[in-house]
């Protein structure tokens, strides 16, 4: 996926990252420049520490540079306030963790429309639950679900609002690799049939072979970034 002729839907330019100051300063982000295009499926490789969450959680508005500059289309994200953070974050950020968040007392379904309530143009929830494969359980409360479904239901309700983005960290991390595989699934047609705009964390690099661009991070830096010229479906991954 060539930049030449893309939407592009992020800008990093020359961002940092520090936290503390003096001798326990911790860079966590060291000048990255980077782009990621409309619609593609982009997967960020690196170790712990490398940077990778940081700069996620910069993308979606959690968390802001401490030098640089992001533009989301023609919007400067470092130059909103924390509300309008907060309004960005709510108009056209989808965000998927390791560990599912789902309220335990409320059905799949319910879970998802918590997020339908406050959307601007949202799919209805059961239409979110059938993307993600989850139509027989939308009655179904956490506790009945396995790790793969609860992790599903928070795809779903992640995509319910119809984000422009959906930013995922370790979305398979607690899963064992059959079940990650069919939550990859998920993303998978997440991208394709909605043109979401995806960005992966992973430290499997097995993942890697079913983005559009893998984006390698190492100590603060953009080390690499690749073209898949062919891309593997989810389902055809092996870790």
């Amino acid at each position: 996926m060539d930049g030449a002729g893309r939407d592009v839907i992020f800008k990093a330019s020359g961002v940092t990252k520090v936290y503390g100051t003096g001798d326990v300063a911790v860079h966590a982000l060291r000048g990255i420049d980077l782009e990621l295009y409309g619609g593609e499926f982009a997967v960020l490789l690196g170790p712990s520490g490398s940077g990778k969450s940081t700069f996620l959680n910069i993308l979606g508005g959690l968390d802001v540079p401490t030098d640089g500059h992001v533009h989301f289309r023609d919007q400067e994200l470092t130059a909103l306030t924390d509300s309008g953070l907060t309004a960005y974050r709510r108009d056209h950020v989808g965000f998927v963790f390791q560990f599912y968040n789902l309220i335990p007392s409320l059905t799949a379904r319910e879970n998802v429309a918590l997020v339908t309530e406050i959307a601007h143009d949202p799919l209805v929830p059961e239409d979110a639950l059938e993307i993600v494969g989850l139509s027989e359980r939308v009655n179904h409360f956490p506790a009945q679900l396995s790790g793969g479904e609860q992790q599903r239901v928070a795809v779903a309700r992640a995509i319910a609002k119809r984000p422009d983005v959906l930013l995922c960290d370790e979305p398979t991390g607690a899963l064992d690799s059959s079940t990650g595989v069919i939550v990859l699934q998920a993303l998978e047609r997440v991208n394709r049939e909605l043109g979401t705009t995806t960005a992966v964390i992973t430290h499997n690099s097995g993942i890697a072979a079913m983005a559009h661009r893998v984006i390698q991070f190492a100590d603060g830096h953009v080390s690499e970034v690749r073209e898949n010229a062919t891309r593997i479906a989810a389902s055809e991954l092996v870790w």
